[in-house]
């Protein structure tokens, strides 16, 4: 066995048993149980028999957009019901007031870190409002933080891409500075031109090599519609697995037989479903899809910002919140919300050194909860945050900054 740096003891699991860990350059070399000689190392951390947990995935956020850190903004109501383009309006007031980008961005991030999230995707403004801009700085604030915490960034045209001139370009110019993921926004309600929208999107994936992420939030049959195009170009680029649909409101708009439909067709072409479980808004039901085989995973989303003044950066709280909304009450339900805040967000992320094994990452949480269903329904506050071993927050501050 390799040098082990450092031995993680009494590490309750999720079955109940005691362990302890071995961890040698940031990852999980062995995993034996209490009662067996512990590895020499140097360092041991005793952990009491707390619940040991592989750190959450955040898979939806918005480190531009957020103001937390920043000053309270009242939250602006919309004039007639939900209707992005007028959300995006005042996103751009609210914006040109706000602090530096890289201050609330970089409290946000602490936020989520303090509370468990080691890897994290952000979705990105790049269209022709902002240019690179918003991107660039998003940049700085990932490297300068590497060592804490993994980001993807997706380029997202939060301003649409065909009705913001030379944002296709710009959503290309992104993979030359760093982003990795490509977005889109609503193809229909908001382009008004599903095809298109979607060739530009797709069409840059397969030529830069990358994955898909679309926030999708037109509804009823418009966005079945949508999801069904999807599915359709990802088997016939062969992507399965590497696109994702966020948000995908008119999966709970619709009548069952349409979403077990609809469920089939994500479940054949390898698009995975991003849900925060909004307030006040049907959402997709979870359960029906990952018994179709559907990878569901979870985001915070937005975080104070023009769209709500809620979130508060808890990915165990959004296991919560979708368990609550979905009517989960039972162990294995609660089981199913953690998961989609953890596996569920390592997969559709692709994650494959993500979890608690041998050879994964050693990201890791120490929680003050006899078992999973019960950290998921009361949210303790006492978490040790581990990243490669390393220890970068306890009890919702971090203690290991870039």
């Amino acid at each position: 066995m390799a040098d082990i740096d450092t031995v993680f003891t009494s590490a309750k699991f999720a079955d109940g048993s005691l362990n302890a860990i071995a961890v040698s350059g940031g990852r999980v070399a062995s995993i034996a149980p209490a009662s067996d000689p512990a590895p020499r190392a140097a360092d041991t951390v005793d952990l009491s028999g707390l619940l040991v947990i592989p750190s959450f995935v955040e898979g939806h956020i918005h480190l531009d957009t957020s103001f937390y850190g920043d000053v309270w903004r009242p939250h602006v109501p919309y004039s007639n019901g939900f209707n992005v383009q007028e959300r995006v309006a005042i996103q751009a007031d609210n914006m040109a007031q706000a602090a530096p980008m890289a201050e609330r961005a970089q409290s946000q991030l602490e936020l989520c870190l303090g509370h468990g999230s080691t890897r994290m995707r952000s979705h990105v403004m790049v269209d022709g409002s902002v240019g690179l801009k918003s991107l660039e700085t998003i940049l700085a604030v990932r490297e300068a933080h590497h060592d804490v915490i993994d980001i993807q960034l997706v380029a997202f045209p939060q301003s649409g891409i065909l009705r913001s001139p030379g944002t296709p370009d710009l959503l290309d110019a992104a993979f030359d500075l760093g982003a990795n993921v490509i977005g889109g926004l609503d193809p229909g309600g908001f382009d008004r031109d599903v095809e298109k929208h979607l060739d530009v999107v797709f069409g840059i994936a397969e030529r830069r090599g990358v994955d898909v992420d679309i926030h999708l939030h037109d509804p009823s049959m418009l966005g079945i519609f949508e999801i069904e195009q999807i599915c359709a170009r990802t088997r016939a680029l062969g992507m399965q697995g590497h696109v994702a649909i966020s948000h995908a409101y008119s999966l709970g708009d619709v009548a069952a037989d349409v979403v077990q439909r609809t469920a089939e067709a994500l479940a054949s072409s390898g698009v995975a479903i991003m849900t925060n479980a909004p307030g006040a808004r049907p959402f997709p039901p979870v359960k029906l899809l990952r018994a179709a085989g559907v990878t569901v995973f979870g985001g915070c989303d937005n975080i104070r910002d023009s769209w709500w003044p809620y979130g508060d950066g808890d990915m165990l709280g959004r296991a919560m919140m979708i368990g609550y909304r979905s009517g989960f009450n039972t162990d294995e339900d609660l089981t199913l919300a953690f998961d989609i805040v953890t596996a569920g967000g390592a997969k559709a992320l692709r994650l494959e050194d993500h979890g608690l094994r041998v050879g994964a990452k050693a990201d890791l949480v120490a929680i003050d909860a006899p078992h999973v269903p019960q950290a998921v329904v009361a949210l303790p506050e006492r978490r040790a945050v581990y990243k490669n071993g390393r220890l970068v927050a306890r009890d919702g501050k971090v203690v290991r900054k870039a």
